[in-house]
């Protein structure tokens, strides 16, 4: 990486080891199977907000790496405020993103295809991941099995995803766990390094 811009113009200040990826909360939940994720998102959502809380304060950046759900020329502000009218009301006030955040559209599954995320992580200096989001059996999922393929170490909190049901949450984090090394314990019991600054 060249010396001469090694922030991307300004733009990604933030050198830390350690990334917290926030998967697909800026959602308005407009599917046939969000009845069944609604019953599990609130408690998640509660329990990501705790964490971020906990990263920021640990100097770690948050970046929230999110679908467009076919809102190709909305910008982060219309996508919440899209989101924040619908049925998740709650989840995306809960973890609304701050002026400090970073943000990532994905077109698929994975926040690594096709998105500017590797380039930001690169800038960072990041080398592990704490992934959280929804769903653990997708987009979580294929977001960490792609950061995997890319050597970063992989922490996902067994309390900060959620899927349609909790035996699909459960075989993907034990799929992430087996596979992918991921470390899954809850989010309470994650110690966080301290970034660089």
């Amino acid at each position: 990486m060249p010396a001469k811009n090694s922030d991307l113009h300004g733009s990604a200040p933030d050198k830390s080891t350690t990334a917290l990826l926030i998967v697909d909360v800026i959602n308005d939940l407009d599917f046939p199977e969000a009845k069944q994720l609604m019953r599990y998102a609130p408690a998640m959502a509660r329990k990501i907000a705790k964490l971020k809380a906990r990263a920021k304060r640990a100097g770690i950046p948050c970046v929230y790496v999110n679908d467009n759900f076919g809102r190709w020329r909305s910008d982060l502000r219309s996508l919440v405020e899209h989101a924040g009218k619908g049925k998740a009301r709650e989840i995306v006030d809960l973890l609304r993103p701050e002026k400090d955040d970073y943000f990532v559209l994905k077109p698929k599954h994975s926040g690594f295809f096709s998105s500017t995320l590797e380039t930001l992580l690169r800038y960072f200096g990041a080398e592990r991941l704490i992934i959280t989001g929804i769903a653990g059996n997708y987009c979580v999922l294929f977001t960490a099995n792609d950061a995997y393929m890319r050597d970063y170490k992989l922490i996902v909190p067994s309390d900060c995803t959620v899927s349609n049901t909790t035996k699909e949450n459960r075989d993907a984090l034990k799929l992430m766990k087996n596979y992918l090394k991921a470390d899954v314990k809850p989010s309470t019991k994650l110690k966080l390094p301290r970034a660089a600054r």
